[in-house]
């Protein structure tokens, strides 16, 4: 194995780790039993450097690991963690990929954050009533004022903080030697625009989660 593969797979294993800890103690419960974790910031990550299959052999690393340490939701729940982020990171990663600049990654992560909201609709529907033991009934009902909102927040959040972070996290990496110097100089460079744009994300986000929780 030579050194550039050695290199992607301690930084992938690095990412692993980083998406794990995210979920173990970044949890914030929103509603019901739904709770954000930012692990879908370290994937996402992960495929922007190296592409949508790298973010899909993380999201199920973390899944399996979730589901068998932390989770109470078994194989239904590790299946719609597998979904929720790959509609996020893998469309975002598979956009970025095509168009390896600023215009692209911020289509790409809001080309996932529209995926996402939209797949989880449909598999809430699908799934969440054979692990949640609830009706159909009941789950449609739910659709509108609890998992939509979750999912926009989730997204929003995300797509957010991976624009803040995504371009100092890179270099933190090339800088540790985790990636070349040479690979992944993308022009997601950090302007103005970028941050107000991820800091009005960040604030409705906040704003529909107090006022999912009554406080506003």
């Amino acid at each position: 194995m030579n050194i550039s593969k050695t290199r992607k797979l301690t930084t992938i294993s690095l990412l692993c780790a980083l998406a794990y800890i995210a979920v173990f103690v970044g949890r914030i419960p929103i509603v019901l039993f739904l709770k954000y974790d930012p692990k879908d910031v370290i994937i996402v990550i992960g495929g922007l450097i190296y592409g949508p299959l790298t973010a899909l052999a993380i999201t199920v690393a973390v899944s399996v690991v979730q589901m068998i340490t932390v989770s109470g939701t078994g194989i239904f729940g590790c299946m719609m963690n597998i979904i929720s982020s790959c509609s996020f990171a893998c469309t975002a990663a598979l956009i970025y990929q095509k168009k390896r600049k600023l215009s692209g990654a911020m289509l790409g992560l809001i080309g996932g954050y529209g995926c996402q909201v939209v797949m989880m609709m449909f598999w809430n529907y699908l799934i969440a009533p054979i692990y949640m033991g609830y009706p159909r009934e009941a789950i449609a009902e739910l659709l509108l004022p609890a998992f939509l909102p979750f999912n926009l927040v989730k997204g929003g959040l995300n797509a957010a903080i991976t624009m803040l972070i995504y371009k100092p996290v890179v270099t933190a990496l090339r800088r540790a030697n985790f990636i070349e110097s040479g690979h992944a100089r993308e022009k997601m460079q950090m302007n103005i625009w970028v941050f107000l744009a991820a800091l009005f994300m960040i604030v409705t986000c906040v704003l529909l989660i107090l006022s999912m929780k009554n406080i506003i």
